[in-house]
């Protein structure tokens, strides 16, 4: 078979429909800016349509509103005046016990659950025995066993997969091991006090220690009299430490805890009243205004809002509200979560993530407790979607996150992911936050790699440096970008995407200038990679280029007789066509590899177009189209 590769000239000629962007029908949707990576990440003025979640009000990032009496209150504990003082009976210290039971409303992974009560810790398809587990930090397990040892996480496993007569005995054998192996906190978070005490797995511990009390506190008496003073001290840890996170998040998840134990724990309101001022200002240093997090990854988005789940359930626990500035954030937050999820409900493979399945999804989404649908331009946080019937395009336009935000900070810009139905046709690869399960720890440069997405790269070289322990380097600092509503020929309408780059500019003198037109019937997606001289004169001599395309598991490739094209048949029964509208370049099938959505990896296939282009620039079109 044999697809038209024609490109429509109105549609693809970019000096003409530059020099015509001023003239458009009334049916015609545009609105363009140059995105650049701003710790404020101010808002645009020109967006065009405003989708139903981004019509929510912003957040107003202050202290929650209290009278004078509390604000003196929340001022005296800020400056250390112990909370017995403040809310006791002559400052007569209370018993430490908690004062309610939380209903914990977030879902639990019922498998790695049943892997515990079996002895194991189950993460991302790697099974580590509890027993061999050195609690203590001294001998370093992968980060993210790391993470869900450390933060309890685990608890909520437990609880899913059993009553919790069966589940506390195991939840408690294992908190004894922890608490032998870290009797107190150190002085403060660092490398003497080792990952159990950096300020994010402290808050969420605190947190989930709080919420799955039953599970841990329903044993012997001397372990429970023991817990509870660790929980104490661990509170009172956190009240100095909490403004030393790692990351804004890390932050988030220390006043989290915070803002429990002052709900949970006697004499608890003047902690309260001083976490809920501390959380609120940060969550307006985690997030932008269209309610993406600035580290721009999906899992970050996704722990944020399951913070903010957790501590409402505390707040209803003792029959309060939250404060609705904190019910204005989760509802902020969902829309653009829902944003990069797939016709299978799935999460797209960006910024360290893996393709979180549907299923765990929807569970977040259920417990939030917000109804929406997903923003299609969340500009700020950097991506692009349109939606035509049953396909779904996602494009990402904008540069990576600061260094100070990214945790695995991928070089992504201007990768794209597409999918029809249930079936991803092109993805990235993702997982490197998963690196350390079955996905080896080695890997994780790499899948933060320009080449682990479907995008452009030169000379085998990232857009932006990718450096180590997650951070990102200098490279793409500016990224426009243009959204159209297009009329075509035949009465219906496409979407156009048009976004450009300068992560080669300094290098190689070029720009990256991609351009995607997906028709609402989602049925043909047509593409165009630019290379752009970056000065008024391009330079002499040529450079590798490679134009990749990483295909979903589902997919089965095979390249035709003329080498220019290659037929993809999915499980459906439908068939797609790629074709190159390019003479220049070779193209091929290689190997890739593709991270599913329990982070574990799975051998896929990518299709290669590359070759040599002038550094005075160069045009490189394709198309992706259904076959009948």
């Amino acid at each position: 078979m044999t697809a038209d590769t024609r490109f429509s000239p109105a549609a693809w000629n970019p000096r003409k429909e530059r020099a015509e962007e001023g003239v458009m029908t009334e049916s015609a949707e545009s609105s363009a800016t140059a995105v650049r990576p701003a710790p404020t990440m101010a808002p645009t003025k020109d967006v065009a349509h405003i989708e139903p979640g981004r019509a929510l009000a912003l957040v107003d990032f202050s202290a929650p509103s209290v009278g004078l009496g509390e604000r003196f209150i929340r001022m005296a504990y800020r400056a250390g005046v112990p909370g017995a003082m403040l809310s006791g009976p002559m400052g007569r210290k209370a018993r430490t016990r908690l004062l309610a039971t939380v209903n914990n409303t977030l879902p639990g992974n019922r498998m790695a659950g049943t892997a515990i009560r079996a002895g194991h810790f189950l993460v991302h398809g790697a099974k580590t025995p509890i027993a061999q587990i050195d609690f203590a930090g001294a001998a370093r397990v992968t980060p993210p066993l790391e993470k869900v040892v450390h933060s309890f996480s685990w608890l909520t496993d437990l609880e899913a997969c059993a009553p919790r007569e069966q589940g506390a005995p195991v939840a408690e054998r294992v908190l004894m091991a922890w608490l032998q192996a870290n009797p107190k906190p150190p002085a403060k978070p660092g490398t003497k006090g080792g990952p159990a005490w950096s300020v994010g797995n402290t808050g969420t511990r605190l947190a989930n220690w709080l919420a799955h009390a039953p599970l841990i506190l329903s044993g012997e008496k001397a372990l429970r009299i023991r817990t509870l003073e660790h929980i104490a001290v661990t509170a009172r840890w956190l009240d100095r430490h909490v403004t030393s996170a790692e990351d804004a998040l890390a932050e988030v998840a220390g006043w989290v805890g915070i803002v429990a134990a002052g709900l949970l724990l006697p004499d608890g309101r003047p902690r309260r009243l001083y976490g809920e001022a501390g959380l609120i200002k940060a969550l307006g240093e985690l997030m932008g205004d269209d309610g993406g997090v600035l580290s721009r990854s999906p899992l970050a988005q996704m722990e944020a809002i399951a913070l903010l789940v957790r501590l409402r359930n505390c707040y209803h626990a003792t029959r309060r509200d939250a404060p609705s500035a904190m019910e204005r954030v989760i509802e902020l937050l969902v829309p653009p979560l829902l944003a990069l999820t797939h016709g299978d409900g799935g999460l797209g493979s960006w910024q360290g993530g893996w393709a979180v399945d549907a299923a765990d999804v929807e569970a977040l989404i259920h417990a939030s407790g917000v109804r929406t649908r997903p923003l299609r331009d969340v500009r700020q946080w950097g991506y692009q979607r349109v939606s035509a019937h049953k396909s779904v395009l996602q494009f990402d336009t904008a540069p990576p996150p600061m260094p100070a935000q990214a945790r695995f900070g991928c070089a992504s810009t201007l990768a794209f992911e597409f999918s029809h139905g249930p079936h991803r046709i092109v993805v990235n690869c993702g997982g490197a936050a998963s690196g350390g399960g079955l996905v080896p720890v080695r890997l994780e440069q790499g899948l933060r790699a320009t080449a682990a997405h479907s995008t452009l790269t030169l000379d085998d070289a990232n857009s932006t440096a990718v450096l180590i322990n997650g951070m990102i380097g200098s490279g793409v600092t500016e990224v426009a970008v243009d959204r159209k509503t297009l009329p075509q020929e035949n009465g219906s309408n496409a979407t156009r995407l048009d976004a450009s780059h300068n992560g080669y500019a300094t290098r190689y003198g070029l720009t990256h200038q991609r351009i995607l037109l997906l028709r609402d019937d989602g049925s043909e997606l047509r593409g165009e990679d630019l290379l752009l001289p970056a000065g008024k004169k391009g330079k002499r001599g040529k450079v590798g280029f490679a134009i990749r395309f990483h295909l979903g598991p589902d997919v089965d490739v095979n390249l035709t007789a003329d080498g220019r094209g290659a037929g993809l048949s999915l499980p459906d029964g439908s068939y797609w066509q790629f074709r190159s509208a390019s003479d220049e370049g070779e193209m091929t099938v290689e190997d890739s590899l593709w991270v599913d959505g329990q982070g574990r990896p799975q051998a896929t296939q990518q299709i290669v177009v590359q070759g040599m282009v002038s550094r005075g620039g160069g045009t490189f079109g394709w198309i992706i189209k259904k076959m009948n």
